[in-house]
């Protein structure tokens, strides 16, 4: 036995508490996967209730992340479905055209009367009247329902392009007849304008049109029958980006057309008579 006077061991009992070390930091990857997850629901949820362009842009994004792509009718870089239309784009654009053509309720009614072709200068769109008139009023430059849907349309499908808008207004060869001095020139050039207007109040911008032309009877479309309907007609031409040398010349100012509206202009001081007694 040890001697009384030995001091008794002093002993230390350490508890371990391994909770901290068993679990680490790993709630943390946990809640952030969470929030994650969480974040990009409320993207898609909010992309889902947003408009037609913010879905365009988010999407032209991912497809252009550095924004050096087309911008083509919008300033927001990588809008993916911008279309910037140069020579060979002419004839997707025109299958576009006529597919939203053929979407219209009316279509059935006015399909003959319509004539896209791809030419020399670009795109070419003709709205080609009827006897009793199909876009536009009898002698008046005023559209019917047809016509102001039509251009409308048209308008909505062109104001994403930067190219450049022609829009001419042709009649046929018969004289109008008026005693205000009112004649198959302005007749020609008020139709073209109201179709400009149209087009402006469908999203179109008015420094993409470049020109208004009033031909009067100028340039026939039949010209074996200067009387036949479809010489009454309004054109619009969606010009090539980069057109070719030759046709940069000849879209020089037409010797045959009379002075029209600026396409940014107001519409014409002329007001045609009340009761017109053409056929145009």
């Amino acid at each position: 036995m040890g001697s009384p006077s030995a001091p008794a061991p002093i002993i230390v009992v350490r508890k371990k508490t391994g909770h901290a070390g068993h679990h680490g930091g790993a709630w943390k990857v946990a809640y952030a996967d969470f929030v994650t997850a969480m974040m990009a629901l409320f993207m898609v949820l909010w992309l889902l209730s947003s408009s037609e362009k913010v879905k365009k842009a988010v999407g032209g994004y991912f497809q252009d992340p550095t924004g050096n792509g087309k911008m083509s009718g919008s300033n927001m870089a990588g809008a993916g479905e911008a279309l910037t239309v140069a020579k060979d784009d002419m004839s997707k654009l025109k299958e576009k055209l006529q597919q939203a053509m053929r979407e219209l309720p009316k279509f059935e009614q006015m399909k003959d009367n319509i004539e896209v072709t791809v030419t020399a200068e670009g795109l070419r769109i003709e709205l080609l009247e009827k006897e009793g008139g199909l876009f536009f009023e009898n002698g008046s430059p005023k559209p019917l329902d047809k016509g102001n849907e039509l251009i409308r349309m048209m308008g909505s499908q062109l104001k994403s392009l930067p190219n450049k808008l022609l829009i001419e207004g042709h009649t046929d060869a018969k004289p109008y007849a008026s005693e205000a001095g009112y004649t198959n020139w302005e007749l020609s050039a008020d139709r073209a304008n109201s179709a400009r207007r149209i087009l402006q109040e469908a999203g179109v911008e008015g420094n993409h049109i470049a020109q208004i032309r009033g031909f009067a009877d100028q340039h026939l479309r039949d010209a074996k029958q200067p009387l036949n309907p479809m010489n009454r007609r309004v054109s619009v031409l969606v010009q090539y980006r980069e057109p070719p040398a030759d046709v940069a010349l000849a879209a020089a100012p037409a010797t045959h057309g009379a002075p029209a509206p600026a396409a940014n202009s107001a519409p014409a001081s002329h007001a045609p008579p009340a009761a017109p007694k053409s056929g145009h």
